[in-house]
């Protein structure tokens, strides 16, 4: 107070009871106006005090105020460390495990590894035990397999693994408190699979039931599925899954290899065949049940038959067994039986038969062997280019030469809802000189006039040879132009198209830019629009 005083009467120079108490009031108003100033002023100060310091600092003394935090932090935090290490001393010298328990997957006849790595085990003793067997105590070997091993110090290693090494292993410390460490082993086994019966083999008669079975094993269990081997030894897509396969009304197609695939993932998978015999009587086909030849030539006849057990095949002439003779040669490869008749003699033609025999029962088919004429074929097309006229054309095969043809057409009446055949019109033609280097085919062609514009018809031809009148041909329909303007409906096809081609063109044409003298048409009529706009405006006083 003596300080106060004296620096106050200093100043006034007179000591005045009141110049105290006037200097704190107007100390008090400049104080007041002065942090009013800095409330309105202090936000604007704030702003440019940052971007001076961020100029003429680039943000250093951030950085160096964001170091010392963290170098406060750290100093903080060593302290922590410090105070906390201190009980931490107390308990290093027990033992404690670095590793951890895990569960590991190993394939039968690999060599496994389970670690068990200690700190500070000091005297105590580390054991290796799988339940109550013990396989280890410190480095003494307990167990007598040899297969079992420490390796890097107490790590446990199991080489040649099998199925029944399965099961958890304990990394064990001695001490009052046992702590332990369990690893837990799954041995996986590839997939097997064995057939039911074991030999592979079944037989079933056609139309019966047969159940294919075989039975897989491994770990993890496999899947199993079926599949039937192609005739390239392939097999084909899945026909069933799992250990049972039945098969219900089997038929002589279903014989053959099945494979029963078992599969679990661990390595490739593995398969066993099964080979199903479907017992049957004799199935015969014959390649060709008209056999056409001539006097001088050879012929083949073919029955190719299926049988299980294997059959016996004969041959027979008109209800005759036949014999093998240097003209009639009989062999046999694999079902195709064939009998070869060489030098044909008149007393050849006739009928044949194949016969076949098993166990199971007996079959036969029967063959004509002939000199007459084959059936004749069409060649012509089905629309006519006439509107009045046909033209036919046909071939016909004959070792003899031809001696007759008959033709026979009538017009056929159709719609939507019927279809009504005329009569038939009847013309015998006789054939011409056959060339010698066309000693088989006959090509013949005939055209039929007076027909109706626009009509449907049909038409057969029969020929025949010194041994007689062949098969009638198959009916042949062709239809009639309805004028000489008309065209065929596979050449109408084309013309549209390309008229559709050129309509197109015409189309895309008008599609393209739009030409000059156009674009100068548009602009002279909106001028001229603008112009009786603005004069109707002008007349209504629009402005």
């Amino acid at each position: 107070m003596k300080i106060i005083s004296r620096s106050i009467g200093s100043g006034a120079g007179t000591a005045d009871p009141a110049a105290p108490w006037r200097s704190h009031q107007r100390q008090h108003r400049r104080c007041t106006t002065h942090n009013t100033a800095l409330k309105m002023n202090c936000p604007i100060l704030i702003v440019i005090s940052l971007g001076w310091l961020l100029q003429t600092h680039g943000g250093g003394g951030a950085a160096e105020a964001a170091i010392s935090n963290r170098g406060s932090n750290s100093r903080s935090m060593s302290n922590v460390q410090q105070s906390a290490a201190a009980p931490s001393s107390l308990t290093a010298s027990l033992p404690r495990f670095l590793s951890r328990g895990h569960t590991y997957r190993a394939v039968v006849g690999d060599t496994l590894v389970l670690p068990c790595q200690v700190e500070n085990l000091g005297n105590f003793v580390l054991l290796w035990r799988r339940g109550t067997n013990v396989l280890t105590a410190s480095n003494i070997m307990v167990t007598r397999d040899e297969r079992v091993r420490l390796i890097d110090g107490y790590n446990l290693e199991i080489s040649d693994l099998e199925p029944q090494d399965a099961g958890d292993y304990v990394c064990q410390i001695s001490d009052k408190i046992n702590r332990d460490q369990v690893h837990t082993v799954e041995i996986l086994v590839p997939p097997s699979v064995r057939a039911i019966p074991t030999s592979g083999q079944l037989q079933a008669r056609k139309g019966g039931p047969i159940t294919l079975e075989c039975k897989g094993s491994g770990n993890p269990v496999p899947t199993i599925y079926w599949t039937k081997k192609s005739g390239a030894n392939k097999s084909t897509a899945r026909i069933g899954d799992g250990p049972i396969l039945t098969l219900e009304k089997l038929e002589r197609q279903q014989a053959g290899v099945y494979q029963c695939t078992a599969d679990n993932g661990v390595g490739d998978p593995v398969t066993v065949d099964m080979r199903l015999d479907v017992l049957y009587p004799p199935d015969i086909q014959v390649e060709k049940s008209w056999i056409h030849s001539g006097e001088g030539f050879e012929a083949k006849l073919v029955c190719i038959v299926y049988a299980d057990p294997v059959a016996t095949v004969s041959w027979y002439q008109n209800s005759f067994p036949i014999q093998t003779t240097d003209r009639r040669i009989m062999n046999t490869r694999a079902n195709r039986h064939t009998l070869t008749i060489r030098h044909i003699q008149q007393e050849d033609f006739g009928n044949y038969s194949c016969v076949a025999d098993n166990s199971l029962g007996r079959s036969r088919k029967y063959m004509e062997l002939s000199g007459r004429p084959g059936p004749a074929e069409f060649y012509s097309p089905k629309w006519g280019r006439s509107p009045d006229s046909y033209n036919l054309t046909w071939k016909i095969d004959s070792y003899p030469p031809l001696e007759e043809v008959r033709l026979l057409y009538r017009r056929v009446l159709m719609n939507d809802t019927f279809q009504q055949p005329g009569r038939w019109h009847d013309f015998i033609l006789t054939p011409e000189h056959r060339p010698a280097s066309e000693p088989l085919t006959h090509i013949m062609s005939y055209t039929i006039k007076n027909l109706y514009p626009g009509a449907y018809y049909e038409a057969i031809v029969q020929a025949k040879n010194r041994y007689g009148w062949n098969e009638v041909s198959d009916i042949f329909q062709f239809i009639v132009a309805s004028n000489s303007l008309d065209i065929a409906p596979e050449d109408a096809e084309v013309v549209a198209s390309s008229k559709s081609r050129s309509n197109s063109g015409a189309i895309s044409s008008l599609q393209g830019p739009l030409p000059q003298c156009l674009l100068l048409h548009m602009a002279l009529l909106l001028a001229l629009a603008l112009s009786n706009c603005q004069y109707d405006r002008r007349r209504l006083g629009l402005g």
